[in-house]
């Protein structure tokens, strides 16, 4: 599975989720959430290793445009050396082989700078998916913490006491508790604003 079908799955997972009472807040739960934030995290590897297969491809595609101009220019070479040797056509053959010579060059030089602007244009494109797959990892990593958080939060709040009775009924040896049932306010402030 890819990163943006794993990406997908948890944000089905954090949508579904059972809402918490009076918040935004929703309960998930945790071990799920992090094994797919590391499944995520293990399938950026795959995606890195395409980018080394695509520079590669791009040393291979100039090592055969350099390997043909150079075949093109020692057949071009040639092709002087035996018009040369004709005394009679000996000054035409050298403006043709030195005709060929350029053009080989030419075509040499024009292949190698399509195979660059190629490679190029395939890399810029996976810069621009690795850096969305990145903002969107980040951007969910983010999110997920804060429902965490929030989920935290409420748990908290549910274990606390929250009536007068309760609190005085509750055990002493627990201040912690104590201390955290009095600083929380009894419901969501965001519902309250509303």
């Amino acid at each position: 599975m890819d990163l943006a079908a794993r990406l997908l799955e948890l944000e089905a997972l954090v949508r579904d989720a059972k809402s918490m009472p009076l918040s935004s807040s929703v309960l998930v739960n945790r071990d799920e959430v992090l094994a797919m934030v590391q499944a995520m995290q293990e399938s950026l590897p795959e995606e890195i290793k395409q980018a080394r297969w695509i520079v590669k491809d791009r040393e291979e595609l100039l090592a055969k445009a350099r390997a043909e101009g150079e075949r093109v220019v020692e057949m071009a070479r040639e092709e002087q050396r035996r018009l040369a040797l004709r005394e009679a056509v000996a000054k035409r053959a050298h403006e043709e082989a030195e005709g060929i010579v350029t053009e080989a060059g030419d075509k040499a030089e024009q292949m190698r700078h399509e195979a660059e602007d190629y490679v190029d244009a395939k890399l810029a494109q996976f810069e621009i998916s690795l850096r969305k797959i990145l903002e969107d990892a980040q951007a969910t990593t983010g999110g997920v913490a804060k429902t965490l958080d929030q989920v935290e939060v409420g748990r908290e709040r549910l274990r606390a006491p929250t009536t007068a009775a309760e609190q005085r009924l509750a055990p002493h040896d627990e201040p912690a508790a104590e201390a955290s049932a009095e600083s929380a306010p009894l419901y969501d402030e965001e519902v309250e604003q509303r």
